[in-house]
């Protein structure tokens, strides 16, 4: 990988990860066809770069993070069902980032569900913000969970989770940004935590990609979080099925005729 690699996987990092359309699925193509090769860095510098997103929610709503303890418990009981369910299916889940097939399936059903997200929940649409309470939590939680299937995406199974809770569409995009930020910590520290037990380390150039990778996402997210928010309130979900759904195609269509497609 090189400086320029490093940037290219940052912007789609920032890019994806708030939005719903799958930052392990884009990333898994991405480097792909720029032929990075598949090692235990790659591995680490793909999960290590979510740090640079997590930090762009922090600091556009610092604020909220303030407010109240009962904040915290309400996002760590949101995050409970991924994080058991992760720990217990590690291995499976790793098995899928595998199969290139599973993103093309996850794409193409995600698309087709949020092509009619804003007609399912049109209600919520004008509804006042209100406090989210701890089983509406957790069944975000649960919706969250769902997307350890890569492709999936945590944000628009979070999304589409808190839609289910009767929460307008603001509210819901933004209880899934603050949930993502222990989420994608915890899974980021456990990955990095992996790749040193394996006996691997960062080192000279390794830590400079790192960085780059880093500071680019979390300039691309912030960027990112705040399109989405005004686009959402403006145009709602209908173009992000159609993205995904082209996305399968063209995946499958490059898979079919031999690109290799590794994470």
């Amino acid at each position: 990988m090189d400086d320029l690699q490093a940037i290219i996987l940052g912007i789609v990092e920032g890019i994806t990860e708030f939005l719903p359309i799958s930052s392990t699925g884009h990333l898994m193509v991405t480097s792909s066809l720029m032929g990075i090769a598949e090692d235990s860095f790659t591995k680490a510098f793909t999960v290590a770069i979510q740090l640079g997103a997590i930090l762009a929610v922090v600091v556009l709503y610092w604020k909220r993070f303030f407010k109240s303890f009962s904040f915290y418990y309400k996002l760590f009981v949101a995050f409970l069902p991924a994080g058991i369910l992760g720990f217990l299916l590690i291995k499976q889940i790793d098995n899928m980032l595998g199969n290139v097939m599973v993103v093309v399936w996850t794409f193409f059903i995600g698309g087709i569900i949020l092509l009619f997200v804003d007609k399912w929940f049109r209600n919520t649409e004008n509804s006042p913000d209100r406090e989210i309470k701890y089983s509406n939590a957790f069944t975000i939680g649960l919706f969250q969970a769902i997307s350890m299937i890569p492709g999936v995406s945590r944000s628009a199974a979070t999304i589409v989770g808190g839609l289910t809770q009767k929460l307008n569409r603001k509210s819901a995009v933004e209880f899934s940004f603050f949930l993502a930020v222990p989420t994608m910590f915890v899974a980021t520290a456990f990955k990095l935590f992996q790749y040193y037990k394996q006996g691997n380390g960062f080192h000279g150039q390794e830590v400079g990609l790192l960085l780059i990778g880093n500071v680019v996402a979390f300039g691309v997210a912030m960027l990112a979080i705040k399109f989405f928010i005004t686009y959402l309130q403006k145009h709602g979900f209908r173009v992000f099925g159609i993205y995904r759904i082209i996305a399968a195609i063209v995946i499958y269509l490059l898979h079919r005729n031999g690109v290799q497609f590794v994470l």
